[in-house]
Order: structure tokens, then C-alpha cells, then sequence
């Protein structure tokens, strides 16, 4: 399992895969998604597209994941955050 950070952590995590590394990445996270046979089915009877299935699934795992592991937005520092902070 990966450990994830932030919720960016997550985004990236996920952008890569494709329809059914999706499933095998989630799976150890027993994330409460849509069985994989039910969005089969959506696919397979024209109701969705591949494309869009994954989509609305990678925003589901991250809204999951968000909450599971009470992750955050990741807070990047400017570069010049540390003259900021210094007093002369």
C-alpha cells in the first residue's frame, strides 16, 4: 500500500492508471466504489465510457482516501519563505 502525504499525493498516485490498474491499485484500500462488475457493465452497455467511468472513479477514490486518511491540500513554501521569516 502506498502512504500518501497529502491529497496530491493521491492525484498523482492515480493519473497514470488506466481502467483496470485502477482497480488493482485500489483494491487493497477496500474503498467503498462501485463493484467492479457493475461499472463493467455500465462500459459494456454503452452507458458510460471508459474514459468517463475512470474519471468519476479517481475522484471518488481521492474523495475516499481524502477522508480515510484525513489528508490535506499540500502547502509548498515560495522561495522566498525563509526571508520572510527572518527579522534583521
Amino acid at each position: 500500500m502506498v502512504v500518501f502525504q497529502d491529497i496530491q499525493d493521491v492525484e498523482e498516485w492515480l493519473a497514470p492508471l488506466d481502467y483496470i490498474a485502477f482497480w488493482e491499485a485500489v483494491a487493497p484500500y477496500r474503498l467503498g466504489l462501485q463493484d467492479r462488475d457493475h461499472c463493467d457493465g455500465l462500459i459494456a452497455g454503452g452507458k458510460m465510457t471508459p474514459a468517463l467511468l475512470l474519471d468519476v472513479l479517481k475522484i471518488m477514490a481521492t474523495s475516499e482516501l481524502r477522508i480515510a486518511f484525513n489528508l490535506k491540500d499540500r502547502i509548498i513554501d515560495p522561495p522566498a519563505a525563509c526571508s520572510l521569516r527572518s527579522v534583521h
